[in-house]
């Protein structure tokens, strides 16, 4: 069977177009690409230095890394070229399919904050994922959540029916593991990090609800001698909107205390997150939240938000605070560092937990959908 695979957002770069939805794209590639089974894979994409053993790769023009460009590519060319390849399926690995192609289509939809949380997105994005992903999704013959809460926005917002979701996680690279004793210490020196430091990583926007961290993070190191012990770390790239979070660091004179070392590569990621005494994830809203696997993959404690995906992810293995409850951060926070049974606890229960999360697992799933859809 011929199936093509839209991954015009794969990037490779070291930014935040290489996190997210790139990192599902490179891994899901990569993993589908290592399977037996005889199925015939081909890749669009527009980035020149990813590969994978086992995937046909079609390189676009890199004009294509253009919105405007690529989004007229998937609706104009990309039904052309299924034709000449003649394609058994199609999968759009980011909420949008091309309409005008009669090739059966499988899309992946990662989360739907553009409905949900309207405001947090610049006004054109959220016009053109809103409808482009609700046509995709009413034409898709199969479509793949990342999550129980992707798939329960799906049927609530887009109203597609139950039968056709499938919901296949995320997984965790083999990297994301605990380090040897003494690797954090000799970490931090070279990239000037404090000896002690709570971590959130991803992208600086809204969403993720970092002005409401630094509120509480500021109100934990008032009231708790722990607190003036630990920086804060708030790593990732800027998304938009990002303003308001370094004007709240301002106002609450943490310039001393948080840092900003922006993106981190991703060859990196596992050392940062066993550098930390913890890992604060406390976004307002996600469609999975791979950073709280990734943390606890590598022993690190997890204190994250109840946003409904992140409490999937996570079950018992993190600590977690009303997403909106700056009262409820701060009391965690407390509990957290007053209690060192309570952390050895939740770092081996995130090891055991994360092992659910795995790529060959999400290929296995995501060929399944294939061969049920043929």
């Amino acid at each position: 069977m011929r199936i093509a695979i839209n991954a015009q957002l794969l990037n490779t770069t070291e930014s935040y177009r290489g996190a997210g939805v790139s990192n599902y794209s490179q891994n899901l590639l990569t993993a589908l690409g290592a399977q037996p089974g005889g199925h015939d894979f081909t890749a669009f994409l527009n980035d020149p230095n990813f590969s994978a053993t086992g995937m046909n790769l079609r390189r676009s023009d890199p004009l294509l890394a253009n919105p405007l460009a690529r989004i007229a590519w998937e609706q104009a060319a990309l039904p052309r070229a299924l034709k000449q390849m003649d394609a058994g399926l199609v999968h759009g690995l980011v909420n949008v399919l091309p309409l005008a192609t009669s090739v059966p289509g499988v899309v992946t939809v990662h989360d739907l904050s553009f409905v949900r949380m309207p405001e947090k997105l610049p006004p054109a994005k959220r016009f053109y994922l809103t409808r482009l992903c609700a046509a995709s999704v009413a034409k898709a013959h199969r479509v793949i959540a990342v999550s129980r809460q992707t798939a329960d926005d799906l049927m609530a917002c887009f109203g597609v029916d139950a039968r056709k979701i499938e919901v296949v996680y995320n997984g965790v690279a083999p990297h994301f593991r605990p380090g040897a004793a003494g690797e954090a210490h000799e970490f931090r020196r070279p990239v000037g990090m404090p000896e002690r430091f709570l971590l959130y990583l991803g992208t600086l926007e809204p969403r993720k609800n970092l002005a409401r961290l630094v509120d509480g993070y500021a109100r934990w190191r008032e009231s708790d001698p722990n607190g003036r012990e630990v920086a804060l770390v708030l790593a990732g790239g800027k998304g938009w909107y990002y303003d308001e979070i370094f004007q709240r660091v301002r106002e609450r004179g943490l310039e001393e205390a948080v840092y900003f070392p922006g993106f981190i590569p991703a060859a990196e990621l596992p050392h940062w997150y066993r550098a930390a005494e913890a890992f604060v994830y406390p976004s307002l809203f996600e469609g999975f939240g791979l950073p709280v696997a990734e943390a606890m993959a590598c022993g690190t404690l997890v204190l994250c938000s109840d946003a409904a995906s992140l409490v999937e992810v996570a079950g018992d293995a993190a600590l977690t605070f009303p997403a909106e409850d700056t009262d409820g951060l701060v009391q965690a926070l407390h509990t957290l560092f007053a209690d060192a049974n309570l952390r050895r606890e939740l770092a081996q229960r995130g090891i055991e937990r994360s092992r659910c999360f795995t790529w060959e697992r999400a290929a296995l799933e995501t060929i399944a959908v294939y061969n049920a859809l043929m």
